[in-house]
């Protein structure tokens, strides 16, 4: 019985000493640069898009529309693909860029295609199930002016433990009705990634 009793104390002992030895989590504000594997991450993707909308801001074309049409312009997000060699939430870089456009307060931006769908079945519905006064009307959309549309490539160089990868981010604005490029531009990220042993 005592030798029972002594091996459960052990085990105890055992499973409190692999719980001890677990990850440690440490919280940190959201917007903290933390770069573990030296790929694409959050950070990347913000600062990116914070400098792509200034930019898109101070160039001509917005002063140009502002004058001709008397309205701030209705832009659009497209496609921003992902030709890097990397998986890259392409989603989060176009949500991050979203935010910065409506935070600007000089452009009008709408949903897009994919939101658009799931806000015109809810627009159907009403017509049939919500009373007249409070239906949202049908066909009274807000058409886009422009559509930004843009793609992440990277190029990725190493050797004997050291790894340099240039990130490369072009977008470009175009005008809808004409096809016309508006405003282009590039944000090049560069990051040196050294490690003792590593096979990349």
């Amino acid at each position: 019985m005592k030798t029972v009793q002594q091996a459960l104390l052990v085990l105890t002992a055992l499973i409190f000493l692999g719980c001890a030895t677990g990850p440690t989590v440490t919280r940190t504000a959201a917007d903290t640069t933390i770069d573990l594997s030296g790929r694409w991450n959050d950070t990347d993707s913000r600062l990116t898009a914070e400098v792509m909308v200034e930019s898109m801001m101070s160039g001509a074309w917005l002063e140009r529309f502002n004058q001709d049409e008397g309205r701030d312009p209705v832009v659009i997000i497209g496609t921003v693909r992902n030709r890097s060699s990397e998986h890259i939430d392409a989603k989060t870089f176009t949500r991050n860029i979203e935010r910065e456009l409506v935070n600007s307060g000089r452009v009008i931006f709408v949903a897009d295609a994919k939101a658009r769908e799931e806000i015109r079945e809810e627009r159907e519905d009403q017509q049939s199930n919500a009373t007249l006064e409070s239906a949202a009307a049908l066909a009274a959309e807000t058409g886009a002016d422009f559509m930004m549309q843009g793609t992440i490539l990277s190029q990725t160089d190493a050797i004997e433990g050291k790894r340099a990868t240039l990130y490369t981010v072009d977008m470009e604005l175009i005008d809808l009705e004409n096809n016309r490029k508006v405003w282009i531009d590039t944000k090049e990220i560069k990051k040196l990634v050294e490690r003792k042993k590593a096979s990349w």
